[in-house]
């Protein structure tokens, strides 16, 4: 009876050992006896030697890396704290298993030192204003140092910028005073406007002196809309005009 069990129990062993399945996402890297085998296998069913043959599994999945803050002092010598995520795959698993001992953690110590390397050389204005062209410096820079290791960087964006709280005063007082200035060049303009229309209306109304007899009609109009308790009547231009004349 032992005897069978030792074989019953041997042929499972052998069976978890060598058939391994992977999934439509999955590759996989086979060396045996040390040596790698070809390509990389997969997705679907995969038959090993047991003891010989040694299996690894990489993901070709986007994988979202989140970059920690950095500490990183600006061109202008302002100091801040930078965080970023970068979108990844593996393109070519062979390369990602042979050419670098760990991918993931090689990817992330590249990010940390291209972030603080590339924001070192932006102005803070730009780092706050353009950001986009930064993050596609980032994921340029990073797409050329991973592409030897069989990765691709699609993605590079920085998340939060984090000032000194004397930096953020500083911004809050600039971008108040850049309000008031475009406060006060629209009500200039709109003063600048409103002369310009009043000084061409008297130019029509002087020389056509019926169209003033037409405006003062209508003022009357409008006043006699309104719910006013006291109206004032202003004397016709005419009238004047008589008494002016006799003087004269």
């Amino acid at each position: 009876m032992y005897p069978y069990l030792f074989f019953v129990v041997l042929i499972i062993f052998f069976l978890s050992t060598a058939i391994k399945i992977l999934n439509e996402y999955e590759r996989a890297v086979i060396f045996r006896l040390g040596r790698v085998l070809g390509h990389a296998k997969g997705p679907g069913l995969i038959l090993l030697i047991p003891i010989v043959d040694k299996m690894v599994r990489v993901s070709l999945r986007t994988v979202v890396l989140d970059v920690p803050s950095q500490d990183v002092i600006t061109k202008d010598n302002v100091s801040v704290k930078v965080n970023a995520v970068v979108y990844f795959r593996v393109m070519d698993p062979m390369k990602a298993i042979i050419d670098v001992e760990n991918y993931l953690y090689a990817t992330t110590q590249l990010s940390q030192t291209t972030l603080r390397s590339v924001l070192g050389q932006a102005e803070l204005d730009d780092l706050l204003s353009h950001r986009e062209k930064i993050n596609e410096r980032l994921q340029e820079i990073l797409d050329q140092h991973t592409e030897s290791w069989g990765i691709k960087v699609s993605n590079v964006e920085v998340k939060n910028v984090d000032l000194p709280q004397e930096m953020q005063r500083a911004i809050a007082r600039q971008a108040e005073a850049e309000r008031e200035r475009r406060a006060k060049v629209i009500s200039a303009e709109g003063e600048y406007q409103a002369s310009t229309r009043l000084a061409e209306a008297s130019d029509i109304l002087s020389k056509n002196p019926m169209s003033l007899q037409l405006r003062y009609l209508q003022t009357l109009i409008e006043i006699s809309t309104e719910k006013n308790s006291t109206i004032i009547f202003p004397l016709p231009i005419d009238l004047v005009k008589i008494f002016m004349d006799k003087l004269k």
